[in-house]
This record gives structure tokens, sequence and C-alpha cells, in this order.
């Protein structure tokens, strides 16, 4: 299974009064890897990063839902946090970001089967056309890119 993984700070704004990442802020940091690893020109090195992105973009994209289980409190760290993206379902202008959101990689590949995720989520993306705002189909050379990253949707308790 291919995911991508991406890095994402914790900022001394995201945290709340108790000392760890405020739910609310979990949703920027699935914003910032989601954009890190599908737009295009924004210096990403993913090669998942196929969309147009900027204003004069011919597709936007615009979300239809999205779902957070939050596992365990994030604390504040040094470190950025792990988050790793796959798509769990791809439809003919839709598709459904899966991710994991995980605690600093240590580097070790034998350390990876210890780190439980902090929060999982999912998120629907539409993509439609930037002057119509008409949903449009997932054109063919992206959806060929993004075949390689599906797997099986996140396991919500639920």
């Amino acid at each position: 299974m291919a995911r991508v993984s991406v890095s994402v700070p914790v900022r001394w704004s995201d945290l709340n009064a108790y000392g760890h990442v405020n739910n609310a802020a979990l949703l920027t940091v699935l914003e910032e890897a989601r954009i890190s690893a599908f737009w295009a020109g924004l210096g990403s090195q993913h090669p998942t990063a196929v969309l147009e992105s900027g204003p004069g973009a011919s597709q936007h994209t615009v979300i239809a839902s999205q779902r957070i289980e939050y596992r365990r409190e994030i604390p504040h760290l040094r470190e950025p946090l792990e988050v790793s993206l796959w798509i769990g379902r791809m439809g003919g202008a839709s598709l459904e970001v899966h991710y994991e959101v995980l605690p600093p990689s240590a580097g070790d590949a034998a350390d990876a089967g210890e780190r439980l995720p902090y929060a999982v989520a999912a998120t629907t993306l539409v993509l439609v056309d930037a002057a119509t705002g008409a949903p449009t189909r997932i054109p063919p050379a992206v959806r060929e890119v993004w075949q390689r990253y599906t797997d099986e949707p996140v396991a919500f308790r639920g």
C-alpha cells in the first residue's frame, strides 16, 4: 500500500489551555497535509501533487464532508507531526482522502509499528470547474497517478 507522508509542524497557536493541540486546529493540520500532498506548484515533492493550484487553476476542490476521530491527545511537540494520507475511494468527480496523524518519525522502521495514531480522519473532496462551480470529472492523468495511492478507508470506531 502506497501512502503519502507529510510533516506538519505544531504551532504555538494550535495549543489549548491544557497544553495539547486544540480539536479545531487539527482541521488545519489536515488541510496543510492535503495541500502539500495534492496541489502542484507549491514546492511539493510528493508524486501525488498533480492538481493545479492558485487563482488561475481551471479546477478547484471543495470539501463536501470531514470526519475526525480523536484517539489521544496531541501534546506540544518540537518535531512536526507525521500525517499519512491515502485515497480510500475515488469517484467520477470526488475522492475520499484518509489520514492517520502520527507522532514524529524516529527514522527507525522497527519503531513504526508502535506509533499509535493521535487521530484518524477522512475528507471528501469534490473537483469543480473554477468558472461554473459545477462538479467536473477527475482528469485521466490525475486519476492514473492517484490510483497508486488507494487503499482501504479508515476504520472508524463508531
